[in-house]
């Protein structure tokens, strides 16, 4: 997958397929009408509820797929995944459906209550670098000196197929949607559900949504080039960190994605309580990251047909004591 144009070409299947052969392992998670975010933003507003999904995050669904693509001999070796929390657990959920043994890299600084539940599934955790693209590094690294399969949290096709089955999902449950409110961190979650949703015909804006704090892909997409970029410190800790230089979905993004919402870490905030207070959906910083952007861009849609995507709800009791 070199470009936009060869991915599009075989998204459909691709992610038909990907739906299918996951099927037995996740949910198929809830799309909500919201009556209050309806009449605030003056349009018909769902929620895409993937913070219900298994280990809480849409991750699944791609590190399941990258995983059942591999061949048994080669996957029973072991696999090697990199992780602030949601892919990592994701990658240790298919160790432990699949019964094959794992190491997942974190950056210093992960979430305890994430690292908690990737140890509680069975992986061996090791902590390494600052942020996420020097623990991917050093995952892969880790990876090749010893022979093993790595699953990038997004730089793979078949984790960009897997995390396109959202969108199948979404063409399933509503025939139209008019705009498309997505977190970007690494960009598989917004490239393969907006890559299917346009190859199957879809008229639709979708919008990357990223925190001010770090929005690497932003900057890249607007340079023309990967940047190598500093990230602070954020709640979206599920979006943050840098990108591969090679990412396959940095083309992806530049040709998909229709406009782009920066949100402020207060915004944020904002937007978690709102998911808990209106929506009665615990959401963590990344979810809250689309949410807030849906928001920002209020009567932007009129009358028309809004989804957000609250694509994990993995946030941790000290975070939201401060939140609350």
């Amino acid at each position: 997958m070199n470009a936009p144009g060869e991915f599009l070409y075989g998204i459909r299947q691709d992610v038909d397929t990907a739906d299918l052969r996951i099927r037995p392992y996740v949910r198929e998670t809830p799309l909500d009408y919201s009556p209050g975010l309806s009449r605030s933003l003056g349009a018909e507003v769902y929620l895409k509820l993937e913070n219900t999904q298994v280990t809480g995050s849409f991750k699944v669904r791609g590190a399941m797929n990258r995983v059942l693509t591999t061949p048994i001999s080669q996957r029973s070796l072991g696999i090697v995944a990199a992780s602030t929390g949601n892919h990592g657990a994701a990658v240790a959920y298919a160790m432990h459906r699949l019964r094959i043994p794992g190491t997942v890299f974190v950056p210093e600084g992960a979430s305890p209550s994430k690292l908690g539940a990737i140890r509680a599934l069975g992986a061996d955790v090791r902590t390494h670098g600052k942020d996420s693209l020097e623990a991917e590094q050093e995952a892969r690294r880790y990876a090749d000196l010893k022979g093993l399969v790595y699953v990038s949290p997004y730089n793979d096709p078949q984790v960009v197929s897997g995390q396109g089955t959202v969108g199948a999902e979404l063409a399933r449950q509503v025939e139209r949607i008019d705009a498309l409110f997505v977190s970007v961190g690494g960009g598989g979650l917004i490239s393969g559900m907006a890559g299917y949703l346009k190859a199957i015909g879809r008229e639709l804006t979708v919008v990357g949504c990223s925190p001010e704090a770090s929005r690497v892909m932003y900057e890249s997409v607007r340079a023309g080039l990967v940047l190598d970029l500093p990230s602070q410190p954020t709640l979206s800790d599920g979006t943050a960190g840098g990108v591969e230089a090679d990412a396959i979905t940095f083309p992806l993004c530049r040709a998909l994605v229709d406009e782009w919402a920066l949100v402020s870490e207060p915004d944020i905030a904002e937007a978690i309580r709102l998911g808990i207070d209106q929506e009665h959906q615990l959401i963590e910083g990344s979810a809250g990251v689309a949410l807030a952007a849906a928001r920002a861009m209020a009567g932007k849609f009129p009358g028309g047909i809004i989804v957000v995507v609250l694509c994990g709800g993995n946030i941790s009791a000290d975070t939201l004591k401060e939140l609350l």
